[in-house]
């Protein structure tokens, strides 16, 4: 049995859970869910982080101390997580007894291992309350005559010669890049190990690792010679967490689950944070004579229509459990289909890594094509299918039918058999966004296994092959319920239920052990008619969620679109006492919106969002040997690994002119073999019998990007 340790960045008490935090929590959530059905002895740790000085500062603005304070909001982060399903995960604060054992032995250890790393001097220099971080100026924006922090876009305080405890952290940019070369996944993706390495390169500057300015706080655990009270950083206090959580009740360092978690831990955090969790966290952990966790996994921001989630903006505060509930008012198991749908949208929408952009109009769009007309046309077919005919020709697997010919039932096990492989590769390299983009492609399979099969007309020939048809479709049906399972979890659990699996051990991942995953499916399956579980979102609906999401500002976060400003169809009054030719302007201005006849061979808003685009950067290109007009390239996505793409560009780029360059990719094409070649995608190009350029951006982005 394998080991996995994944970890959430623990999150700050001055706050409450919004949809940024619930993204990190169920990605590690929905990774954690994988590890278990593979048979992994997991754990899995979020919490909360409740030192500092913007503690104190608000408890005393309240009128309660600080553990009153922190005693009342800490509960809000385990209440919304257990609310939204999540399982199985451990939760520590750093208010914990233990927690603060540990903090003050992480501290014993570093002395003791490197006495001369901790020394006492003055600090005096800008510090962010926000970030609760020392920055240089070249690390802050100007702002007329203030220094601002980039991050809070607020003024930072300067601190005038405060005593303190300083770490020696300018020693250790050696070991930590020998370390970072040594292994190359401690951190991901490899932009954000790019962009640590160059700033470890330029050199580091000591640490002030305590404070004697406010006192909420673990306290140093050695005396300062002049007297002062000092409590430790609240950097060095929370990073100890994921160690902490592993430790003896005693707070000593070491044990069983030390011993096996440690080696394996993955902490999942967001860029902004990636300093102190590649270069403070490590370099503590050196000083002490620790090992060093196995991987840090940085992702990118989530913006709301290209704005930062923020307090004095409420139309960027996506509440998490409001939005799963608005989603879910249409369906018939309500809030846990409304959950696995923004999980969906979440995971799916960006790349781990990369920034995401929540919209209405791509959650819409993913939910009515993927989630409705994929994957939830496909088990109402199915079910259909086989609650109408499995009366006289009960589903049985046959198989005459499977090897008689590379025939659709041959393709859809080898394609069910290959997808099983390439989606748990997906979840082990932390890539839930391509996991799912490789099992949506399954589901087109099956919904095309159905048209070239169709059972209705073999039923009405009185085809033998039947039987077998149903029996391939419940069984495909069964393996997308357990494909699915880590990231839509009460999806796969109605699915089960209609298919009658009545077991009640834990659900485990398919794994091949004769070529085929098919036939893992129980013969005791007895199918039942189904409920649509993600009914499509009209307009109306549509405009019901955004009101119920964001209120009064929906109209602002809606981008000013009229469809979804609009609650129950009518135009939103401004005022009860509007006047009768102000109803008609607004009528007309109705009408005038109204969509015109769609001319044959057009394609819908939802069409165009079914194609999946993003940029590329070209890593490698060679010449496809016998085809002079096909390159065969790499191309990193964003993703764990680069796309094997063939493009027929050749008669107007060299190979060297095409290395470096950004391109834009379909990155959702169905898989294709050219030339003996596997090719994962599509470059968009201009031009019709030759090829006159590729499209282009006018300045770089980040692999991976969504273009839309």
């Amino acid at each position: 049995m394998s080991t996995f340790y994944i970890t959430t960045p623990i999150y700050y008490v001055n706050d409450i859970p919004h949809l940024g935090h619930a993204y990190t929590t169920i990605v590690c959530d929905a990774i954690a869910r994988f590890h278990r059905m593979r048979g992994d002895d997991t754990r899995f740790l979020t919490g909360t982080d409740e030192h500092g000085q913007k503690i104190e500062e608000a408890a005393n603005k309240r009128g309660l101390t600080p553990q009153q304070l922190v005693d009342q909001v800490a509960p809000r982060f385990d209440e919304m997580w257990k609310t939204l399903g999540l399982e199985g995960y451990r939760f520590i604060r750093t208010t914990d007894t233990r927690h603060k054992k540990v903090v003050g032995e992480l501290w014993r250890k570093i002395r003791a291992t490197n006495p001369d790393d901790l020394y006492l001097a003055s600090y005096q220099g800008w510090y962010c309350v926000g970030c609760e971080a020392f920055y240089t100026e070249s690390q802050l924006v100007k702002d007329a005559d203030q220094w601002m922090c980039a991050v809070h876009k607020r003024p930072v305080n300067w601190l005038d010669k405060e005593r303190s405890w300083f770490f020696k952290l300018s020693r250790y940019a050696e070991p930590l890049l020998r370390h970072i070369e040594a292994h190359p996944e401690f951190i991901r993706p490899d932009a954000y190990r790019r962009e640590i390495i160059s700033f470890l390169e330029s050199g580091l500057r000591d640490l002030s690792v305590s404070r004697t300015s406010f006192q909420w706080g673990i306290a140093v655990p050695e005396a300062d010679p002049d007297g002062l009270a000092h409590v430790i950083y609240v950097w060095m206090d929370a990073l100890t967490n994921y160690l902490s959580d592993l430790c003896a009740p005693d707070g000593s360092i070491g044990g069983p689950d030390v011993e096996k978690y440690w080696p394996q831990a993955i902490h999942v955090i967001g860029k902004d944070i990636l300093r102190f969790h590649t270069v403070y966290w490590p370099a503590f952990l050196m000083a002490a004579g620790l090992p060093l966790p196995k991987s840090i996994c940085a992702h990118g921001w989530w913006t709301v229509r290209g704005e930062k989630i923020s307090k004095s903006m409420p139309a960027t505060r996506i509440d998490p459990l409001t939005l799963a509930d608005a989603l879910g008012q249409g369906s018939p198991l309500g809030r846990a289909i409304g959950i696995d749908a923004m999980r969906y949208y979440l995971l799916r929408e960006v790349p781990l890594g990369n920034d995401g952009d929540f919209t209405f109009e791509s959650l819409f769009g993913r939910f009515n094509a993927e989630l409705a007309n994929d994957l939830g046309n496909l088990i109402n077919r199915s079910l259909t299918l086989i609650t109408k005919f499995a009366v006289e020709h009960p589903p049985v697997r046959d198989d005459a039918q499977y090897g008689a010919t590379e025939n659709p039932f041959w393709q859809l096990e080898v394609t069910a058999t290959e997808t099983c492989a390439t989606v748990a590769r997906q979840f082990e390299a932390l890539a839930p966004s391509r996991a799912l983009e490789l099992i949506w492609r399954f589901v087109g399979v099956a919904n095309r296994f159905i048209d070239q099969t169709q059972p209705w007309a073999m039923a009405k020939a009185k085809n033998p092959a039947l039987a077998h048809t149903l029996w391939a479709l419940q069984a495909s049906l069964y393996l997308l319920a357990r494909l699915i399972a880590p990231v839509l979890p009460a999806t796969s659990r109605a699915l089960r239920d209609y298919l009658g699996d009545t077991s009640t051990e834990p659900l485990t991942w398919p794994k091949s052990s004769d070529g085929r995953v098919l036939d893992e499916a129980p013969s005791s399956l007895l199918a039942k008619p189904p409920h649509p579980l993600f009914p499509r979102l009209d307009d109306k609906m549509q405009a019901q969620i955004v009101r119920a999401v964001v209120g009064d500002a929906a109209v602002e976060t809606a981008g000013g679109d009229d469809k979804l400003a609009r609650v129950d169809g009518k135009p939103e009054k401004a005022d009860k006492k509007a006047d009768h030719k102000a109803d008609k302007k607004a009528l007309a201005a109705d009408n005038a919106t109204k969509p015109a006849e769609v001319p044959a061979g057009a394609i819908t808003v939802e069409d165009f969002g079914r194609i999946e685009l993003r940029v590329g950067k070209v890593l490698t290109a060679v010449a496809v040997p016998k085809a002079k007009k096909l390159l065969h390239l790499s191309v990193d996505l964003g993703e764990p690994a680069p796309r094997s793409i063939i493009a027929g560009v050749a008669e107007a780029y060299s190979a060297e002119q095409l290395v470096g360059k950004q391109v834009i990719v379909v990155a959702n094409l169905a898989p294709a073999t050219i030339r003996g070649i596997r090719s994962e995608g599509m470059l968009l190009a201009a031009g019709d019998e030759a090829i006159l350029g590729l499209s282009a951006l006018d300045h770089d982005v980040p692999p991976g990007t969504r273009v839309r």
